[in-house]
C-alpha cells in the first residue's frame, strides 16, 4: 500500500480496497487477480491471513494466462454473451475472495460475511450491468460495436484495480457512486417495461 494511505484505519482501508477491486472484478474477472498478484508478490500489498497464495508465482503464471484467455474471448462476437453466462456466478464468487484478502484482522465469520454480501454483491450487480449494456450492443450494431466495448471493459477493470490498490478511499467513491447509477439505470429499465406491457 502507498503513502497515500498512511494514518488511515487499517479497517478503512482494507475495506474500500476490497470493494474497489470487488467492482474490477465485476467489469473482468481475472484481470484484478492478476494485478493484486503482482502487487502481493512484489510487497506492495499485504493480505490477511490465508489469502498469501495469491502472490505466489503458480498463482501470477495462472492469473496471467486465465486474464489473457479471458480477455480474447470476449473479442469474438456472440460468443461473449455465452461467456457472461459463466462470468456472472464467477464474478460474484471472485468479489467475495479478493474483498475477504483485503479484511486483515477481521473474525473470519464477519470477513466472509461483508465480503458476501459487499464484495460478491458489488460484483454481481456490475457484471450484471455491463451483460446488459452488451446487449444493448449486439442489438443496435448486430455485435460489430461488442469488441469496441470488449476493450472498454478491459480498461475498466485494469484502472480500476490500479486506482483501489494505490488510492482505495478514492476507488470507494468511484464503486459507490457506479453502484446508484446501476441501480437508477435499472430501476429505469423496470419502469419502462411496465409501461411497454400495459400498453400491449
Amino acid at each position: 500500500m502507498t503513502d497515500f494511505n498512511a494514518g488511515l484505519p487499517q479497517i478503512l482501508i482494507g475495506a474500500a480496497l476490497g470493494l474497489g477491486l470487488a467492482a474490477a472484478v465485476g467489469f473482468r474477472v481475472f484481470v484484478p487477480f492478476l494485478l493484486v498478484s503482482i502487487a502481493a508478490r512484489s510487497g506492495q500489498v499485504h493480505l490477511a491471513g490465508g489469502f498469501e497464495w495469491l502472490g505466489t508465482d503458480i498463482a501470477l503464471v495462472m492469473f496471467g494466462i486465465a486474464a489473457v484467455l479471458e480477455m480474447a474471448a470476449y473479442f469474438i462476437p456472440f460468443f461473449d454473451h455465452l461467456l457472461d453466462t459463466v462470468a456472472g456466478p464467477a464474478a460474484v464468487a471472485a468479489g467475495t475472495v479478493l474483498m475477504a484478502s483485503t479484511l486483515i484482522d477481521m473474525e473470519p465469520w464477519l470477513r466472509w460475511t461483508v465480503a458476501i454480501v459487499a464484495g460478491g454483491g458489488t460484483a454481481g450487480l456490475l457484471h450484471g450491468a455491463t451483460s446488459a449494456l452488451r446487449l444493448g450492443s449486439t442489438a443496435t450494431t448486430g455485435g460489430a460495436g461488442n469488441p469496441v466495448f470488449a476493450m472498454f471493459e478491459t480498461g475498466a477493470s485494469t484502472a480500476m484495480t490500479i486506482l483501489a490498490l494505490l488510492l482505495p478511499l478514492i476507488a470507494l467513491a468511484l464503486v459507490l457512486y457506479l453502484i446508484v447509477r446501476t441501480i437508477r439505470m435499472a430501476g429505469g429499465l423496470a419502469t419502462g417495461g411496465m409501461r411497454w406491457l400495459k400498453r400491449r
